[in-house]
């Protein structure tokens, strides 16, 4: 039966609208993005049968060029429309970075830097650059490493920190294996960051690990006191 036959009620499209996106199954979101189905599937059906052959919607919204054009009923275009709304997604929240204060959107700041690193097969090295009012100046991935590793050099961020003038700066990495707990070579590193960048008058605000799940705050956890 096509969708078009289904109580209005039911349908993806029309759920959305009279309920919002957080009502839609994983498989009822996809398929609106898929809009059309192939043979023998209508969308919700063809939307099921990948969230099944990928193992979940986070795997198929990672999934490389090759891996995701090769299943049945994707291909290079909808492949090149899911990077633009991936894009797109990542744009507004680092928007909503620069209309206001950092350290007063906490959510926001985990958003941002799951939807930048958490996908990442290898250890990630990243900062946030911030202005006087902790709003957001930019954002560099400054190094990366092997699947369990990255050398991060001192000097690179003080240089990348002086560049935008920043006031203050919150470090982020990603930990492949999804364990967002700090290892001692993090906190060790941490402060090592922290008193280079405080010869430059730059303030170390936070430590983020993206792992699986919410990320971790050294701040929060108690591995580092933050400088105001």
């Amino acid at each position: 039966m096509s969708i078009r036959d289904w109580p209005a009620a039911e349908r993806p499209r029309e759920k959305l609208l009279e309920q919002g996106a957080l009502s839609l199954s994983d498989a009822e979101l996809l398929a609106i993005f898929l809009r059309t189905g192939a043979r023998g599937y209508s969308a919700v059906d063809l939307a099921r049968h990948l969230l099944r052959q990928f193992g979940g919607l986070r795997e198929l919204l990672e999934a490389d060029d090759v891996r995701f054009n090769k299943e049945f009923g994707l291909g290079p275009a909808k492949f090149a429309q899911l990077q633009a709304v991936m894009e797109m997604s990542r744009r507004h929240l680092a928007d909503q970075l620069r209309r206001g204060s950092a350290l007063e959107s906490p959510t926001a700041v985990k958003d941002y830097f799951k939807a930048q690193l958490r996908h990442e097969p290898h250890e990630v090295f990243a900062c946030l650059f911030l202005d006087t009012k902790h709003r957001l100046l930019g954002f560099e991935a400054l190094f990366r490493g092997s699947i369990d590793s990255a050398s991060v050099y001192p000097r690179q961020v003080v240089k990348r920190a002086l560049a935008h003038n920043s006031a203050a700066v919150i470090l982020c990495h990603n930990h492949p294996s999804g364990v967002s707990e700090p290892s001692q070579a993090d906190v060790n590193l941490t402060l090592r960051l922290k008193e280079a960048l405080a010869l430059i008058e730059v303030r170390l605000l936070d430590h983020f690990i993206v792992g699986d799940g919410e990320p971790l705050s050294m701040v929060e956890q108690g591995w580092f006191s933050a400088s105001y």
